[in-house]
């Protein structure tokens, strides 16, 4: 579809909505939609222990209700609705090592089930559900490496598959299902970002590589529309052209075309208006969202920005209530949920923003 047909919603539109909060403080928490609910799983307390807490919202009244805990406690996990159920895989236990152990949610039945574990244990794996199977996509070993694994979760044999390794081993990229393709975006190898951009197509079970991110930031946010693929801000590391300066916060956005296979030429224009790392990025109304993280303030940013893919510029939009960094996102077709995180120590905020009705 070609970006003129796209619908923009006006700024205006756009606004928070404070929900009561959740009843732990958490960060490094994994959240996930099913059938008007969301759940919240895990995470790391004030204490920096992982949690085995759970909590679901029900959106619609705005009240919390406590689930039975994780058989696993679990901070960074992975998790994806599928089939009414909520599985839960990988992350960190109490001695911070990654956990290769799966467990699954009934919410009729109101119990965990522990599933077929991941054949290596994992933190910061990337999972994509399409048509009832859960792919799971890198991740970082118990030796600290990252992984180039791929694994298929099939329910009624209740096993994991292998299929073809990434070309780029890595663990927390961002992975966006488009069409029959799962493209996968940064990450990270240890302390350094990963910059490839590679594409599993579900049909031939082969990878393709695409042209690397134009440039490496650390702590940087990918999203996506249906035209472009996007990488945005982050903390740019001094490199062999720059070797004296020191990491920087920068306020870049960098855009894949998908039809025309490059990355467009940024342009002034396209700059986020500040500078920031460790925050999230999504898409709301036909624009993409950038909200909170770190800049250069001494605490952590409430400010929020829009980008208009037909204007090609940003703007700003109702900051966020609660200023948090390293907060967990959700999104649903009309809210975008920012979850936990850190404002002084862990967070217990949940706020969305929200795309008003216009009728």
């Amino acid at each position: 579809m070609p970006v003129q047909e796209m619908a923009v919603s006006p700024v205006k539109s756009l606004f928070w909505q404070q929900f009561p909060p959740m009843s732990q403080r958490r960060v490094y928490c994994a959240p996930v939609f099913n059938a008007g609910l969301l759940y919240v799983l895990g995470g790391c307390s004030e204490t920096g222990m992982p949690l085995d807490s759970v909590e679901v919202l029900d959106v619609a009244s705005q009240t919390w209700s406590q689930l039975p805990p994780l058989p696993t406690a679990r901070a960074g996990a992975s998790v994806v609705a599928v089939d009414g159920q909520v599985m839960v895989l990988g992350g960190m236990n109490q001695q911070q090592t990654p956990l290769a152990s799966v467990e699954t949610f009934h919410p009729d039945e109101g119990k965990w089930e522990t599933r077929a574990s991941l054949t290596q244990p994992s933190m910061g794996v990337t999972i994509v559900e399409k048509d009832g199977k859960v792919y799971a996509l890198g991740g970082m070993a118990s030796d600290t490496t990252p992984q180039a694994l791929v694994r298929v979760y099939q329910a009624e044999k209740d096993q994991w598959q292998p299929l073809t390794s990434m070309p780029t081993p890595r663990y927390g990229a961002t992975a966006f299902l488009i069409g029959n393709k799962i493209y996968i975006l940064g990450g990270r190898q240890g302390k350094m970002p990963v910059t490839a951009l590679e594409a599993f197509d579900l049909e031939t079970k082969s990878w393709t590589r695409y042209p690397s991110i134009p440039s490496r930031r650390a702590f940087s946010c990918c999203t996506s529309n249906e035209q472009s693929l996007f990488s945005l801000g982050g903390l740019q590391q001094p490199g062999p052209h720059n070797f004296y300066s020191r990491p920087h916060f920068v306020n870049t956005m960098e855009e894949y075309d998908l039809e025309q296979g490059t990355w467009i030429k940024p342009a002034r224009m396209s700059r986020m208006k500040e500078k920031r790392a460790d925050f999230v990025a999504g898409c709301l109304g036909g624009r993409v969202i950038v909200a909170g993280g770190l800049g250069n303030e001494p605490s952590p940013l409430t400010s929020v920005e829009s980008y208009n893919p037909l204007k090609r510029r940003w703007e700003y939009v109702a900051p966020m209530p609660t200023g948090r960094c390293s907060t967990s996102l959700l999104q649903t077709p009309g809210m975008f949920f920012v979850i936990g995180g850190v404002a002084q120590g862990p967070s217990d905020a949940v706020e969305a923003l929200c795309l008003q009705e216009t009728v």
